[in-house]
């Protein structure tokens, strides 16, 4: 090797990384990144506090690697190689067949899920209306076919058979509906969450349960509003090859008026409107928070109706599942226990509720904190 040729190297080596440093001084930073879903880090002031600790530093390195020039690009060129060389797995999710992008389901503490069921149980020893309980399976148990062949996976039906036994609530499994249609589109290839087909089938085992006549899927004209729906597993597994999801509605929004409550500093309710369907989120990355506008501590959807009122206890998957509930319905008031911490047996006694549902999917059931808060 001559001298020239090394100094030739040297010279294109340092030319390299100095387009890099001019492109990442130049690149205005970002707050928010649409792939990934999440807010990036901004650059941090320095402080004595802040340097002395080591804060800084870290938060600094966070920054350049948020902010890198074509983040995107790299994270999916990464991804791209690791599939080349024949990895399954990234950032705990497997590429499933079908371009189905599943999460990683591991065994839960069992611990926490006895502590789950048991608040679920003291739940219902506190109120005098009837409440009906189930959880939900996900892709990583019906569409368990699509996973790579050897991938890990823990049973959630062991799971579903262990909640059945310990629950004094009325149990309805929502297993069998799902299973029975498992070769429909019942929940998104990219996304965490049942389709608004998936949501049908649980309302049917609900209605079956609650001695209700589910409306018929022949009666509903189905909506497509987007085509274009990457959700948050896309997001977390750096892949970017896979064709995007459809998002479907199939109740129609007439009448209907959903309301938001939070509380202000001081303790008073904040009244927000928001919609049965919320398009507005179809132009963001976020498109299943069109349903209801998102997340909430509480909500209350009013149909117009005559009839009894509904309490769901829930997380963000009975979102898609509530238009449903609205044929049987006055009003569906549900809570999140996430942001809800008061009393839930005395919303009851206030609102004149009939009876309540509570309904998690598996994973989030089982590694939720929050539970214990119904037994309050």
């Amino acid at each position: 090797m001559t001298k020239r040729y090394c100094i030739f190297i040297t010279a294109l080596f340092c030319a390299f990384l100095g387009l890099f440093l001019a492109a990442n001084t130049l690149s205005p930073d970002r707050d928010f990144s649409q792939l990934e879903n999440r807010a990036l880090q901004q650059l941090p002031a320095p402080s004595v506090k802040t340097l002395v600790s080591g804060a800084f530093m870290s938060d600094f390195e966070t920054y350049v690697n948020d902010q890198f020039v074509l983040r995107d690009g790299w994270i999916a060129l990464k991804s791209a190689t690791e599939l080349a060389l024949g990895k399954q797995e990234n950032n705990g999710v497997y590429f499933g067949k079908q371009d189905t992008l599943i999460t990683h389901f591991q065994a839960p503490d069992a611990g926490k899920v006895t502590n789950n069921l048991s608040y679920v149980n003291k739940f219902v020893e506190n109120v005098d209306i009837p409440v009906y309980f189930s959880l939900i399976p996900t892709q990583a148990c019906i569409w368990a076919d699509r996973l790579p062949e050897g991938a890990p996976n823990a049973s959630q039906t062991d799971l579903l058979t262990q909640a059945q036994a310990a629950t004094q609530a009325n149990w309805y499994d929502t297993y069998p509906s799902l299973w029975a249609h498992r070769d429909e589109d019942i929940f998104y290839r990219t996304d965490h969450h049942w389709t608004s087909l998936g949501a049908y089938y649980g309302y049917t085992a609900l209605a079956d349960a609650m001695g209700l006549e589910p409306v018929p899927l022949s009666e509903y004209a189905k909506t497509t509003v987007s085509t274009a729906f990457y959700g948050t597993v896309f997001s977390s597994s750096g892949v970017r090859w896979v064709r995007p999801d459809v998002i479907d509605t199939y109740v129609p929004d007439d009448g209907i008026s959903v309301t938001s409550y939070t509380y202000d500093k001081n303790g008073n309710p904040v009244e927000e409107p928001r919609q049965l369907y919320d398009k507005s989120f179809l132009a963001v990355k976020d498109k299943y928070a069109m349903f209801l506008g998102g997340q909430q501590s509480l909500g209350v959807i009013r149909t117009g109706r005559e009839g009894p009122k509904l309490l769901l206890i829930r997380d963000s998957y009975t979102d898609s599942l509530a238009p449903f509930l609205t044929a049987h319905y006055s009003e569906i008031h549900l809570i999140d226990l996430r942001y809800y911490k008061l009393s839930v047996a005395d919303y009851i006694k206030q609102n004149g509720i009939d009876a309540a549902v509570v309904l998690y999917s598996v994973p989030n059931f089982v590694t939720d904190s929050n539970l214990v808060w119904l037994g309050r």
